[in-house]
């Protein structure tokens, strides 16, 4: 029997990291693979938002809130142990990266990222001194520790120190969705939005820099200046600078900052865009960039963290402080009719090799090895 910790999964708090393991887990229910019994410990807020989840696997509550990180760090010392114990279990997956102090069941972990070790300054000293305290210790403590990608794992190897035959990557997957000739109108309407565009879905965050998108954005509009950029994404640590420097490169209304939007208006942005661009300088894998392409839409992408093996070798990526290198690669977009069909063509091929089904499957690989494990 597998139990999956999920305590730490609070509905609406925890970020990307929620769709992504619900998704996968339906995947695995969508498999319906009966040589595993996994059982899921959830908090009673994960119940209400995901009900497909909860009746695909039989689920034990815990009632508490998991957004009091202190209470969810007892609880899974205290009632979690006893309940993984109680029910026979003989592998947990402790899918938030960290794994209790004294796990008394053998265990796998999934690491997203180790961003706060490889990007200290953009993190509080708390957030920076609990990651270094747990995250190597809980890779060290699980019998297979699963990645996002290959970068993602590179990093746990050499950071951590974790035996490479211990780390294995599960990438995401992205649901498909058919590629439409033209966006919803009533979308752009809203958001005011005319002509052609590019789009940054992004929080801004400091490694997401936006900087030198609007910095390249503003030699492009030398050459086109009916040009958008369209910003969406909630408000992060470099947000005042972010809307300085719109002010001070007098960007003014050729800049839309819809904030958060729906998935739905999401789409139809991806699906309208010009091309999407993610200058972002670390990302584990890179989610809205396989979005996107699943959309059919054009991606340029940084050369750094997991975006380059998520793109593959025929889509553009440019290093992420080269100013001039993304007016280029945006400008070549916006006159090439020719070259933005072909790279939302190639951008379509490339998601298609990225499934939930592929991803379920890998999931339940690395059960059924850490289940061989902890019987030998």
């Amino acid at each position: 029997m597998v139990a999956v910790n999920l305590l730490w999964l609070v509905p609406g708090v925890v970020g990307g990291s929620e769709g992504l393991l619900v998704a996968v887990l339906e995947g695995v229910a969508d498999l319906g693979q009966d040589d595993l019994d996994i059982r899921l410990l959830v908090q009673d807020s994960l119940t209400e938002a995901h009900p497909r989840l909860i009746d695909s696997f039989q689920t034990y509550c815990w009632h508490g809130s998991g957004a009091n990180r202190a209470r969810r760090v007892v609880a899974e010392n205290t009632w979690l142990r006893r309940r993984a114990t109680g029910m026979g279990a003989s592998l947990i997956h402790h899918a938030g990266g960290i794994v209790p102090p004294v796990p008394r069941t053998p265990c796998v972990v999934t690491i997203h990222d180790l961003q706060p070790l490889e990007l200290p300054q953009n993190f509080g000293f708390a957030k920076r001194a609990y990651i270094s305290s747990m995250v190597g210790r809980s890779a060290r403590a699980a019998r297979v520790v699963m990645t996002p990608s290959e970068f993602t794992r590179m990093s746990v190897i050499d950071r951590l120190r974790v035996d490479p035959t211990r780390v294995v990557v599960v990438p995401h997957g992205v649901h498909r969705a058919d590629r439409e000739e033209d966006p919803a109108e009533e979308v752009l309407d809203r958001y005011g939005i005319v002509g052609s565009y590019f789009l940054y879905p992004a929080i801004t965050y400091p490694h997401k820099n936006h900087a030198t998108l609007l910095r390249a954005f503003a030699w492009l509009l030398d050459d086109e200046p009916d040009l958008t950029l369209v910003l969406t994404g909630g408000e992060g640590p470099s947000e005042r600078d972010v809307v300085g420097l719109v002010d001070s490169l007098g960007l003014g209304d050729r800049v839309r900052r819809p904030g958060r939007v729906p998935d739905e208006d999401l789409d139809a942005l991806y699906r309208g865009a010009t091309g999407v661009v993610f200058p972002s300088r670390y990302e584990g894998f890179g989610l809205p960039v396989l979005e996107a392409m699943s959309r059919g839409s054009p991606v340029v992408v940084a050369a750094a963290g997991a975006l380059p093996e998520v793109v593959g070798e025929e889509l553009p990526r440019v290093a992420p402080d080269d100013v001039a290198g993304w007016a280029d690669a945006m400008r070549r977009l916006v006159a090439d009719a020719a070259h933005r069909r072909r790279m939302g063509e190639l951008a379509l091929e490339r998601s298609a090799t990225f499934s939930w089904e592929r991803s379920a499957a890998g999931l339940l690989g690395v059960y059924r090895r850490g289940l061989e494990e902890a019987r030998a």
